[in-house]
């Protein structure tokens, strides 16, 4: 199925609740989808913002629950690898998603910075799920793991879920809004991870640097005897 029809779909699925069904409806869908089902976390967003724009539900409520429900499915996947070790890499659910060579990329993109990779997963639809797991494998504090995926999850929630409040008038434009939302995340990633690269280029410069004039002090204050 197409996927602009498949978010369609799944939109008016959603949109058909309404009060405290709702609120347990996006809940449990988007626990599903820190789980690693391949259902889109952002359309459920969008779904939240659109019931608050009807007023099926508060608008504060949709925050609330999209919030707690993307949290509490990546804390399941962070301490899921943080307790099994790479024995969760083995499960059958984690297997269907995750190939040997996705387990070593993951690994070595959280080993090489964690910091980074935590932060970033979070805007990139098919890997939070592997990255979360790999970290909680890789042994991430979990204080840093919701320092940066709760602050990542504060930029990026408010975002689908206002800016379908805004639009809930028109379905259309809704389902045209996380089109060009995807766009701006294809074109802001790429500008990041390239940023980031730049800046640990120049933060290693500088440091090889400072490094390097400290021994030639060294050297010029205590010269050594080759003879």
């Amino acid at each position: 199925m197409d996927a602009s029809k498949l978010s369609a779909k799944l939109l008016l699925f959603l949109s058909g609740f309404d009060g405290f069904t709702a609120y347990c409806v996006i809940l449990g869908v988007l626990l599903a989808c820190g789980l690693g089902v391949p259902i889109p976390e952002d359309i459920t967003l969008i779904a939240a913002g659109f019931l608050a724009g009807l007023g099926k539900i508060s608008l504060w409520g949709a925050l609330l629950a999209g919030f707690v429900g993307v949290m509490v499915g990546d804390a399941f996947m962070f301490f899921l690898g943080r307790y099994l070790g790479d024995r969760a890499f083995t499960l059958p659910l984690i297997r269907s998603f995750m190939t040997p060579a996705r387990i070593e990329l993951a690994k070595k993109k959280v080993h090489e910075n964690a910091q980074f990779v935590c932060f970033v997963a979070r805007f990139l639809p098919g890997l939070r799920s592997p990255t979360f797991l790999t970290a909680g494998v890789m042994g991430v504090s979990p204080w840093l793991f919701f320092a940066l995926d709760g602050l990542a999850a504060a930029i990026s929630i408010p975002v689908w879920v206002v800016g379908a409040w805004y639009l809930a008038d028109n379905l259309e434009e809704a389902l045209h809004f996380a089109k060009e939302m995807h766009m701006v995340l294809l074109i802001a990633l790429p500008t990041m991870v390239v940023g980031y690269l730049i800046y640990k280029y120049i933060k290693f410069f500088k440091t090889g640097c400072s490094g390097a004039c400290s021994i030639k002090k060294i050297l010029i204050k205590r010269p050594i005897d080759i003879c």
